[in-house]
């Protein structure tokens, strides 16, 4: 059974104005947990010299870095870095996304890399206006990639593009590898607005019902965009959602 306090991390994301490790592991504490998904706003992914200074900072502090990204592949040889970083940091997974000129030999690069460093990618849907937001799409990279490529959806850019993120947990969840727990409302004019988790449009009881079922989905990370300078008191009530959706 999902765990909370055990089994759920934070975007480094939410606090992007708290970059000195120390003081985003301080927040990371203050939330009341201990995995993250870590996003180059705090840690250079192109210098290896940081790597492992940054990775015994954090397992020193008892933190478990459970992923990295969300990384933008170009098709470059130095990326192969984000894998290494991976490999040394023991995070299993990279959410990314990939260019659409690019394929389909970027699959074919990044597939290596992934068997060579042990990870799995999980592609981030970003809505809409991007090209991998929405099912048609994800469907068609999915048959063509091999199975260490999957899905880390997005629960509100999902539901921005007029997808269905329970549909998607039930169809892809033999290939969905992670998750970002976000939640939006929308304006008027359709522009999107973080809400706490499970308060806006996102089916939160029913969504973590149908992670459960999912064989391969290992990391589950929320993520609350809004009070950026002050972000610990909406994830912890982000949280306290989280944790009723789980017993409802």
């Amino acid at each position: 059974m999902f765990d909370v306090s055990r089994d759920l991390g934070v975007q480094s994301w939410c606090f992007r104005e708290f970059v000195p490790l120390d003081q985003l592991i301080a927040q990371l504490r203050n939330v009341g947990l201990s995995r993250i998904e870590i996003c180059a706003k705090h840690i250079d992914f192109a210098n290896e010299k940081l790597f492992d200074s940054t990775v015994k900072t954090f397992k020193d502090a008892g933190v478990t870095i459970t992923s990295i990204g969300v990384q933008y592949f170009k098709g470059e040889a130095s990326e192969e870095k984000w894998f290494d970083f991976a490999q040394r940091a023991g995070a299993g997974m990279i959410s990314c996304s990939y260019p659409i000129d690019k394929q389909p030999e970027i699959y074919r690069t990044t597939e290596k890399w992934a068997e060579k460093y042990n990870v799995v990618l999980g592609i981030h849907n970003h809505g809409g206006y991007h090209w991998l937001g929405n099912e048609t799409t994800l469907a068609h990279v999915l048959q063509n990639t091999s199975p260490r490529i999957g899905l880390c959806i997005d629960t509100a850019w999902c539901i921005q593009a007029g997808q269905d993120p329970l549909g998607w947990a039930e169809r892809y969840r033999d290939r969905l590898f992670s998750v970002h727990l976000k939640d939006f409302t929308f304006l008027p004019t359709g522009k999107d607005v973080d809400v706490i988790v499970g308060t806006g449009n996102l089916k939160l009881p029913e969504f973590m019902a149908l992670l459960a079922k999912a064989p391969n989905c290992k990391i589950v990370t929320l993520e609350y965009e809004g009070d950026r300078f002050d972000p610990v008191p909406k994830l912890k009530e982000c949280i306290e959602k989280i944790r009723a959706a789980v017993k409802a």
